[in-house]
């Protein structure tokens, strides 16, 4: 979080820093949570491109700290490729979502049992132009897609962070393949001049005759494609029939999801602005946890031994 102004006139920024979240995004996930119920018999999920942590807080106090003393805590994994402060309760991985080491090492953490939960908040570093920008966040939902399928139980729920765009009903389709019920959800907390939103999958159910594996048979990583083959939620199997009465169709099936706005309305509107108690007006609220490896640690590192000036 950084302090911008507008960072300032934002109160989920500031009641982020009061109530100890790393992030302004833990709201987010509190949220949905209300809206879907997502923590309900949860014992093992999964916290995809974690970093700072905010999602991964927020499962720590609704699965440890909000339970009852004679409940087994759940098991919190969370992965990402930037390091992460420790958070109690919840083992952190600095590894790559794409290998299948990470399968291997998430799953002996849960004790080769498969996870009732798995959600993402990761992003790329927008461009502004829009249609790239949806792409590679819809690549990084996928990447994110295919881990989730080796990993969860059937019946389990799958939460992402999405870009809405002209092609989404693409993956609304492919989705709803593998899942009983396809949501989008835009959070209170989220900005409404942002094309953020969640899509919120319930129900995982497997394809017949398709087994998820994220190495290929000489041990190499399988493109998105060649993962996915044989599942039956590819472009071509989302044709509207290439044949109908013997009548070729030239247009895809367009699937809409369900979208929800979450979190009460008596809740702060994350577009407005507040005005601060006046004996808060001139307060300035540190860090909740500093970065463990920002980008300019090295030139730090050199600055101290006198290497460089300034």
């Amino acid at each position: 979080m950084g302090k911008s102004s507008k960072d300032k006139r934002d109160l989920y920024y500031r009641k982020a820093k009061e109530q100890g979240w790393r992030a302004r995004s833990a709201f987010k996930l509190l949220q949905l949570d209300s809206q879907f119920h997502l923590f309900e018999g949860v014992r093992r999920v999964v916290d995809l491109c974690a970093a700072p942590g905010s999602w991964s807080q927020v499962l720590s106090r609704e699965l440890h700290d909000n339970v009852e003393k004679d409940v087994t805590p759940a098991k919190i994994v969370s992965v990402d490729l930037q390091p992460m402060a420790p958070i109690n309760g919840v083992t952190t991985l600095q590894a790559d979502i794409t290998h299948p080491a990470t399968l291997e090492r998430i799953l002996t953490i849960f004790g080769g049992e498969p996870a009732d939960l798995v959600i993402s908040d990761g992003a790329p570093d927008v461009t502004g132009l829009h249609d790239l920008d949806e792409y590679i966040q819809a690549q990084l939902i996928l990447a994110a897609l295919q881990l989730t399928t080796c990993l969860i139980r059937p019946g389990g729920s799958f939460v992402a962070k999405i870009f809405r765009g002209r092609d989404i009903d693409l993956m609304y389709s492919q989705l709803g393949f593998l899942f009983e019920k396809v949501t989008c959800a835009k959070p209170r907390s989220s900005r409404a001049s942002s094309l953020e939103a969640f899509i919120v999958c319930q129900g995982y159910r497997p394809r017949p005759g398709w087994t998820p594996t994220l190495s290929d048979t000489v041990g190499g990583l399988k493109s998105t494609e060649e993962f996915f083959e044989g599942s039956g939620i590819g472009r071509d199997e989302l044709s509207i029939g290439k044949k109908l009465n013997e009548v070729e169709l030239d247009f895809e099936e367009r699937v809409i999801a369900p979208f929800v706005a979450c979190g009460d309305l008596s809740e702060y509107d994350s577009d407005a602005t507040y005005t601060l108690e006046k004996s808060l007006t001139s307060v300035s609220l540190d860090p909740v946890q500093s970065p463990t490896a920002p980008p300019y640690k090295r030139a730090l590192e050199m600055k101290r031994n006198n290497e460089i000036r300034g």
